[in-house]
């Protein structure tokens, strides 16, 4: 036990010395943990900002002003001026996400209480924008009309105060940042696990392997807990620089928790990576098998879109997916402060689905090498 432990011990490091070797997958490790996530964070956002808005003016009075002055930065753009019959041009030509038309005798309609229509045109194609950007302009529309008159704006007989928690300001970066450190897991986790294999057979070296007194699930420990090492120590780099330092996002729960769960979710993908490296013949084709594999994983793991707007089926079906249960997981920890009470089943799915992978993987290996023999 003790000797098997010392060649696992001693083939990781040798791996650990073949990537430091290796700068194009130095240089990738750096990217994904640095660039990837900080223009990732800052570029991608689901709130709207900086939006471009047109208004069509055709009541000219104080309130038709003021419902126009009211769509202020950073949400839209200064609103432009136009005229009704710019319309369908202006937004054919992708001008303007959001043109306000004001109709005529709005404010004296308003005065007499009765009930004017302002309508809306959107350019649905810039779709994040075109959904939150509506309820963004008819809820402060609707407040400037209130505040403007508040003797004849119709008020409501219900009034919903709203708190957001862990995410208090709703910034999209908060989100993204997170969730991009997690899906860059799984991507280095699955190509360097599977590229250390495919590495070992396109140099030659995995004949020297055959000739040493070590077992196929010895080297395929060492490759697990090399490139995992490399793996966690540079998520929590980045956790720590990129997203709380540089990003200004809180962690709120227990890094030690999540590490310990990073581990976990780390055997089960790297056995992925090694199970794909034992199907394929060469890095060109362990890439085109791994590029849809890591793409599902990712849109589908709940990262990027919320699990319940799925089918039922194929919310079922990811469950065999390690990286739905580790989104899961990590956002109870990172996001809402959860302890290892809440997250325990995740937890112990990641096992289950990392033996399962690694006994494949390893009936695989052992395949592999016995037909270079």
């Amino acid at each position: 036990m003790i000797a098997s432990l010392v060649r696992i011990l001693r083939l990781g490091v040798k791996e650990l010395y073949s990537l430091r070797s290796d700068p194009v997958l130095m240089l990738l490790i750096l990217y994904t943990f640095t660039f990837a996530i900080y223009t990732v964070a800052t570029g991608a956002k689901f709130e709207v900002e900086n939006a471009s808005v047109a208004v069509v003016d055709e009541d000219h009075s104080m309130l038709s002003a003021r419902l126009r002055d009211a769509l202020m930065k950073p949400f839209f753009k200064e609103p432009v001026l136009i005229d009704a019959d710019q319309i369908d041009p202006a937004m054919d030509s992708g001008r303007f996400v959001f043109v306000v038309e004001i109709p005529p005798k709005l404010e004296q309609d308003v005065i007499a209480g009765r009930h004017p229509s302002i309508g809306l045109d959107i350019d649905a194609t810039a779709m994040s924008q075109a959904g939150n950007g509506a309820s963004y302009i008819q809820s402060i529309l609707f407040q400037e009309v209130l505040t403007a008159m508040p003797n004849v704006a119709q008020i409501d007989p219900i009034q919903l105060v709203v708190r957001a928690k862990f995410n208090p300001n709703l910034k999209s970066e908060w989100f993204t940042a997170v969730m991009q450190v997690i899906n860059n897991i799984s991507i280095l986790a699955v190509i360097l696990a599977g590229a250390a294999l495919i590495r070992e057979r396109e140099h030659g070296t995995i004949e020297h392997l055959l000739v040493m007194p070590v077992r196929p699930v010895e080297i395929m420990l060492a490759k697990i807990w090399a490139n995992g090492l490399v793996i966690v120590v540079a998520a929590i780099l980045s956790l720590l620089m990129v997203v709380e330092l540089l990003l200004g996002v809180p962690v709120a729960g227990s890094l030690t928790l999540f590490v310990m769960s990073a581990v976990l979710y780390l055997f089960s993908v790297t056995a992925l990576g090694i199970l794909i490296a034992t199907v394929s013949t060469s890095m060109a084709q362990f890439g085109l098998i791994a590029m849809p594999v890591l793409v599902v994983m990712n849109l589908l793991s709940g990262s990027t879109t919320p699990m319940e707007s799925m089918p039922t089926w194929l919310q079922k079906a990811m469950m065999i997916s390690p990286s739905t249960h580790f989104v899961a997981l990590s956002q109870a920890v990172l996001y809402r402060g959860a302890g290892l009470a809440i997250v325990w089943p995740q937890m112990l799915a990641l096992v289950l689905i990392g033996v399962l992978f690694f006994w494949l993987a390893s009936l695989r290996f052992r395949k592999a090498l016995l037909t270079m023999q």
